[in-house]
């Protein structure tokens, strides 16, 4: 399989208070490392950056400008993925995720699924809520059984993700898309220090976890 990657980073960062993914971890930012982890499968990365990027690319083989919300960013990328068979999808904020988990999502695509995303099965109790008279009140206790939380790298076939974007929908993340087509995503085990970095705690944690 022939597979390019597209690492978004056309976040404006504004819960972290500047463009996060572009924060200097060891004299590398953090969207130059998941490039550089995301070249362990991948021929071909194009990062996703916002208008105001005068960097030098962190390593990619093409840099694009993003949209306003996050799918018109990943169509951008997508847009320069030619005729690759198999499209990776990760945002740039999460550095941590190893090149393990990189090849993780790619064995189900192998073996005839649409769609690959690594999970972490949900560990506290989950529970439902609604709004009454000022205060939030539980409405019901979610089964966990079934429940995974998601993260990025997300694997797809080039063809059914070009698909699931036809229309420019947009949603949190582009498995979500890929379901509305009634395809089949499989879930692989994630990672518990693949962190998203967010806030900047999580920028300490992942210099920490940084070799």
């Amino acid at each position: 399989m022939r597979v390019a990657a597209i690492i978004v980073a056309a976040g404006r960062g504004e819960r972290f208070g500047g463009l996060k993914q572009f924060a200097q971890v060891n004299g590398e930012s953090i969207t130059a490392r998941s490039v550089r982890n995301a070249r362990s499968v991948a021929s071909h990365v194009v990062v996703v950056v916002p208008e105001s990027y005068e960097g030098d690319g962190e390593g990619a083989d093409e840099t694009v400008c993003g949209g306003s919300q996050r799918s018109d960013s990943v169509r951008a990328g997508l847009a320069r993925c030619g005729d690759y068979d198999v499209v990776l999808v990760h945002d740039a904020a999460r550095p941590l995720a190893s090149p393990a988990l990189f090849a993780r999502v790619l064995d189900p695509i192998a073996k005839g699924a649409s769609a690959a995303i690594p999970g972490l099965s949900v560990t506290d109790t989950v529970k439902q809520t609604m709004e009454r008279d000022d205060e939030v009140i539980v409405e019901k206790t979610i089964e966990r059984e079934h429940l995974v939380t998601v993260q990025t790298p997300q694997a797809f076939r080039r063809d059914v993700l070009v698909r699931a974007h036809a229309g420019n929908p947009q949603a949190t993340d582009d498995a979500g898309l890929v379901e509305r087509l009634g395809e089949r995503v499989v879930v692989v085990d994630g990672e518990r220090f693949n962190v998203k970095i967010t806030e900047f705690a999580d920028l300490e944690y992942v210099t920490q976890g940084v070799k």
